[in-house]
């Protein structure tokens, strides 16, 4: 069985892409997953906040080049292998400019993936070629956002590429939820959120996932321990909240573990 491939999109920034995708990818491993991230964002902040050196590992900038294949130059983190990204990347639209560009990330992971049970991919916060590989290369979407009225605006733009991909290249990518971060059900914004987030999803054809992200200090601490919130801090809201989402996602093949002791 060839690996489930998700992308973890929305082209505003701040609205917890990475940490969604770093806290899947540990969570997915403590049940016995075997995992791969993928970073397709030039700031690297995956790479980073899971532990690796960016500046002096290869990426996936080597990969697209051709310079270097996708298993030579797969990192192991603590909790997942990951292909890396860096600045690097950021001239990606004007460098590279061939017929197929829109497929340099499905090309690659189609040469790795039968290692794999999930890819998580973490996308750049734009809706550029680097987006759209990552789309190309999925089988779903998880758009992550924030409780506010911006973010929601950049949920409602994905719209458009995302038909434009199912159109020409993909067929078959689905979203599979709207995710709700920093989420505080006591705030009168949050709660109207909740509810323009709905509309959202209906014209995506998708939910709002029933779990929420809660919001905690451990979040913003973790990335510095290299380490994603769920291993950082496993008994913390957040931690919690993204042991439910990855039920909802994944509980079919990989059901949690019994805990073992714990922090």
């Amino acid at each position: 069985m060839s690996a489930s491939i998700i992308a973890v999109t929305n082209q505003k920034g701040g609205v917890g892409k990475t940490t969604t995708a770093a806290a899947l990818l540990a969570s997915l491993s403590r049940r016995g997953a075997r995992v791969l991230g993928v970073d397709m964002d030039p700031q690297g902040s995956l790479g980073f906040s899971l532990g690796l050196d960016i500046e002096q590992c290869a990426t996936c900038y080597e990969v697209f080049r051709g310079d270097m294949e996708p298993a030579d130059a797969i990192a192991a983190a603590e909790s997942c292998d990951l292909l890396p990204a860096n600045i690097l990347l950021a001239g990606a639209e004007l460098e590279f400019n061939r017929p197929g560009r829109e497929f340099m990330l499905k090309t690659a992971l189609s040469k790795v993936e039968e290692r794999y049970d999930y890819i998580i991919v973490d996308t750049p916060p734009a809706l550029n070629l680097l987006t759209v590989n990552a789309y190309v290369a999925s089988d779903s979407l998880i758009i992550p956002m924030a409780p506010e009225v911006l973010s929601l605006l950049g949920v409602s733009q994905i719209k458009e590429t995302i038909e434009s991909v199912r159109e020409y290249y993909n067929p078959h990518l689905k979203v599979l939820g709207i995710l709700l971060n920093r989420y505080n059900p006591r705030l009168n914004l949050n709660r109207e959120v909740l509810e323009l987030a709905g509309q959202i999803a209906r014209q995506l054809d998708t939910v709002v996932f029933e779990t929420k992200i809660r919001t905690s200090v451990s979040v913003a601490e973790a990335p510095a321990h290299g380490q994603s919130v769920v291993d950082y801090a496993p008994s913390a809201k957040p931690a919690q909240d993204f042991e439910q989402l990855c039920d909802q996602i994944a509980d079919a093949r990989f059901p949690r573990r019994e805990k073992k002791g714990g922090r």
